[in-house]
């Protein structure tokens, strides 16, 4: 048996640096506007090569998306959606991953392989569209 002293400690401060990182996201995509165009972080591959990337727009999607408007978000992205939702589950996930592992509800062990085989799954079905060999246009 796995004992949580392996997991435990620094697999619950890794979760709870992937929550703060979601959350600092979410906060971004709160104070920035896409309606007010403010967002300071330009797209790098549409500046050198002067064509947007499957990524362009992602941040004024998540912010329509944090404002309800789901349409608009849409339309400035087509994959701010599935992706918005990712990390919305993972940040589910990293905070009750680290409940059930503080309070030793399930082993380490099994708390590990669900994260990992979960994610991986959540990651391939959200981010599909910008996978090259499957993306469908």
């Amino acid at each position: 048996m796995t004992s949580l002293k392996v997991w435990g400690k620094p697999y619950n401060r890794i979760n709870l640096i992937f929550a703060g990182i979601i959350i600092l996201v979410f906060v971004y995509s709160g104070i920035f506007s896409a309606q007010k165009n403010n967002h300071p972080v330009p797209c790098i591959h549409e500046k050198i090569l002067g064509k947007p990337c499957p990524t362009c727009g992602i941040s004024h999607s998540f912010s329509e998306i944090i404002r309800g408007n789901f349409k608009e978000a849409k339309e400035w992205n087509r994959n701010g959606i599935p992706i918005f939702l990712f990390f919305f589950i993972q940040l589910i996930m990293r905070v009750g991953i680290t409940i059930l592992n503080q309070k030793k509800i399930v082993s380490g062990k099994t708390i590990l392989y669900f994260d990992v085989v979960f994610s991986l799954l959540l990651f391939i079905v959200c981010f599909r569209r910008l996978i090259p060999f499957w993306t469908i246009y």
